[in-house]
């Protein structure tokens, strides 16, 4: 997860506190790589990667009431990371400490067409997102498109930062083809995520028919509500041995999935950033994917892969057949994606932030004298 990796950067150099939900059996507090993790207990969660909407609400009363416990602590900045659900506990956190909130938007907490709970199809979850946009010291969006959307959307004109997410360097795992049942000689594509409506994943069995490739295969990572349907379609068409699903794994059974293909595909119908498109970069894989989304800030047909317009299967597959059939282009791609991650990485990502954050203290603290000035001479 992006926060972890960003919070235990930022811990080299700082005092870094992290305050979430409890899942499971996670402890409430726990010391990790230096930085000091908080966990709330919130109602109703189940899962580990899944949080419901009624543990979302929870999560608010319970996290303002574990952070305002913490008496012997001082805070110099607040970093909110979405604005829905968790906007409204760092703005509150933040007046009540006296310190800057810096309130990072990362996608999905603004627009996710998929969903029809999306703040972005209603009018009040509009205006409290444009609240919580306008009200914070400094916004900071992982891309372009995210960051479309403050203005698009929300009507917030003002001054916002750029600073693209990043992964820390995968580590060197290298997986066989047969751990995961396929050919030594297949052409492998692979595609990470969950698999829900917004993914679309179902679509790459339409590229897999179509390419008309017997040695093509594809490896889905990943778990979610359209998992069984997915696999009784492949055996409809008669694809199951070319298709291969594997669940949700740890990252080193994800690494070495990775590992052992020969481009990433991604039909996902937006992503505020894509994390895993930097993670398939790392290994060398050349990316397709539609053009909606963050991606389009560091992907470009030609040098990383393949762009193509959304949902346009035909030139999808054809993308598809052009690497299939060139291994130079493959080989290409590949190089520049391992170079162009460079941008990329934990470490860059968490430099841009700091400066970020010591504009936003010096810009509150600047506040607070002019305050207290003007209070003086009146």
């Amino acid at each position: 997860m992006v926060m972890a990796a960003l919070a235990r950067e930022l811990a080299r150099r700082h005092s870094v506190t992290v305050l979430t939900s409890r899942a499971l059996r996670l402890p409430e507090e726990s010391l990790e790589e230096g930085v000091r993790v908080l966990r709330v207990p919130v109602f109703f969660r189940r899962q580990l990667a899944v949080a419901n909407a009624a543990s979302m609400l929870a999560y608010l009363p319970m996290g303002a009431l574990r952070a305002l416990s913490l008496k012997s602590v001082r805070f110099d900045l607040i970093n909110t990371h979405f604005a829905m659900p968790t906007g409204p506990l760092g703005q509150f956190l933040a007046a009540r400490y006296k310190v800057p909130n810096v309130l990072s938007v990362h996608g999905g907490d603004l627009y996710d067409p998929s969903k029809r709970s999306s703040p972005h199809r209603h009018w009040w979850l509009r205006a409290w997102v444009r609240r919580l946009l306008i009200r914070a010291d400094a916004v900071v969006g992982q891309s372009r498109d995210t960051l479309a959307r403050v203005q698009q959307i929300y009507g917030v004109q003002r001054h916002t930062e750029l600073i693209p997410l990043g992964i820390a360097r995968p580590p060197a795992v290298r997986g066989t083809r047969e751990q995961f049942g396929l050919p030594a000689e297949a052409f492998v594509m692979v595609t990470v995520g969950r698999l829900v409506a917004r993914k679309a994943t179902a679509q790459l069995l339409d590229v897999l028919q179509q390419c008309a490739r017997p040695a093509a295969h594809l490896l889905i990572v990943g778990d979610g509500p359209e998992l069984e349907s997915i696999r009784q379609e492949a055996e409809l068409r008669g694809m199951a041995a070319r298709v291969h699903l594997i669940g949700q794994v740890d990252d080193a059974r994800k690494f070495a999935a990775l590992s052992v293909a020969d481009v990433f595909v991604s039909t996902s119908q937006h992503e505020g950033f894509g994390l895993v498109y930097l993670e398939a970069m790392a290994y060398g894989l050349p990316v397709i994917c539609y053009d909606r989304g963050g991606q389009t800030d560091f992907l470009r047909s030609g040098e990383t892969g393949y762009v193509v317009p959304l949902n346009d299967l035909p030139t999808f597959t054809r993308a598809v057949i052009d690497l299939h059939d060139d291994a130079v282009s493959r080989r290409q791609c590949g190089d520049n994606n391992r170079r162009y991650l460079e941008e990329y990485l934990i470490e860059r990502c968490a430099q841009r932030y700091e400066t970020v954050f010591e504009l936003a203290l010096r810009s509150h603290r600047g506040g607070i004298l002019q305050r207290a000035a003007s209070s003086g001479s009146s």
